[in-house]
């Protein structure tokens, strides 16, 4: 009966042995799964931050863009309000434009002429009456 124990004894430690390495393999297969499912809700965790930050820039570079042509047109303009006073200087220095230089000076006696007057003297007038040292000076 000994060899049968000791075979019994060899069996039953292989199979233990086995078991064991059965159980370390499957519990390493199992830790390798929540490893890689950890690894995928970390890489979708990043992804989902990044794409935020990408929009997050490119809402303000498209603001940027934005202010940069409302600058750019506000530029132009000035730019052509510059040409026109150049252009205006320019006629003056050539004489071309003295019939607007003698309308001005023409344009207070035809509006006083007609009962309208500039914004200006309705001003004064409102200044001297609402100061009553100013009223009556010329009596």
């Amino acid at each position: 009966m000994s060899t049968v124990l000791i075979i019994v004894i060899v069996v039953a430690v292989v199979v233990l042995i086995g078991l064991l390495f059965g159980l370390t393999r499957g519990r390493r297969i199992a830790a390798e799964r929540r490893q890689e499912r950890e690894l995928n809700r970390r890489r979708q965790q990043a992804v989902t931050e990044h794409r935020e930050a990408a929009d997050v820039r490119t809402g303000r570079a498209e603001e940027a863009e934005h202010r940069a042509r409302v600058a750019s047109a506000l530029a132009e303009r000035e730019r052509a309000e510059a040409r026109l006073h150049e252009e205006t200087a320019q006629a003056h220095e050539q004489g071309l434009a003295d019939e607007d230089l003698m309308r001005d000076d023409r344009a207070p006696e035809r509006e006083a002429a007609n009962g309208h007057e500039y914004p200006e003297a309705e001003a004064d007038r409102e200044e001297v009456a609402a100061d009553p040292s100013r009223q009556n000076v010329d009596r």
